[in-house]
């Protein structure tokens, strides 16, 4: 399917978060996937990520996720000064500000005449998290949390008891989470404090882990495996199209 891609600027509680569009080119209204990146913002990977989800008849925004603080347009390089950058930002923002921005994308989405209303989120990394948070809305119908990371620990700020992992069981929609087993940002004792926890709280949810590392899917550096990538792709298109119909 061939698509289209602009970016616009949506207006939040704490500030412009420019979002940037992809979406088919044909007419018609079609699901909406909610697809948050990285520290680093939307490189390039996650440019070419939300443009082959978009293809599959779905329209995708990448919102920058620390638009407080950044000037719009920010992207971090995958070096040690953009980590240093991404991971200051992702220590500064509570997690009730990204559940704003969540909202503010919600609304967006309800007042677009090429948005079904049916929305889905995905992410990697930290947006992995962000996509698992974003399922707390009672809009979002399904998840695919892609090595999300943080959840197990908890430390990203929030309010005491509002933490991603005691909020679990807030979420209704359906979970697709997907692992590295050599993941070194979330051990094995980490993943199964996260499985055990969606087994306690009733979610529903699928469990996937692969012997990979962390960042499998980004086609860009030494971790990128693209059998996996592919794979995991298609379990996500399988997913929104199943859940977003």
């Amino acid at each position: 399917m061939i698509i289209q891609q602009h970016s616009t600027d949506i207006e939040t509680p704490t500030g412009t978060m420019r979002t940037y569009v992809y979406r088919p080119q044909a007419s018609g209204k079609f699901p909406t996937i909610i697809f948050y990146s990285e520290i680093f913002q939307q490189t390039a990977p996650i440019a070419r990520t939300a443009a082959l989800m978009a293809g599959h008849g779905f329209v995708v925004l990448v919102p920058e996720v620390f638009h407080e603080l950044n000037p719009i347009g920010t992207v971090l390089g995958y070096d040690d000064a953009g980590k240093d950058k991404g991971n200051q930002d992702k220590w500064a923002k509570p997690l009730e500000h990204h559940d704003s921005d969540t909202q503010a994308l919600v609304n967006f989405i309800q007042q677009q005449d090429y948005c079904s209303g049916k929305i889905g989120t995905m992410g990697v990394c930290i947006g992995g998290h962000l996509a698992y948070r974003a399922a707390l809305n009672k809009s979002v119908l399904a998840a695919a949390c892609l090595y999300a990371t943080d959840i197990h620990s908890g430390d990203l700020p929030s309010a005491e008891g509002n933490d991603s992992l005691t909020r679990t069981k807030d979420i209704s929609a359906e979970l697709m989470m997907i692992w590295g087993k050599q993941d070194p940002h979330i051990p094995d004792e980490g993943r199964m404090m996260i499985h055990k926890n969606l087994i306690a709280s009733g979610n529903l949810f699928s469990w996937h882990e692969f012997n990979a590392s962390h960042a499998f899917m980004r086609d860009e550096g030494e971790r990128y495996d693209p059998q996996l990538a592919l794979r995991v792709y298609g379990m996500s298109v399988e997913l929104f199209n199943r859940t977003l119909a």
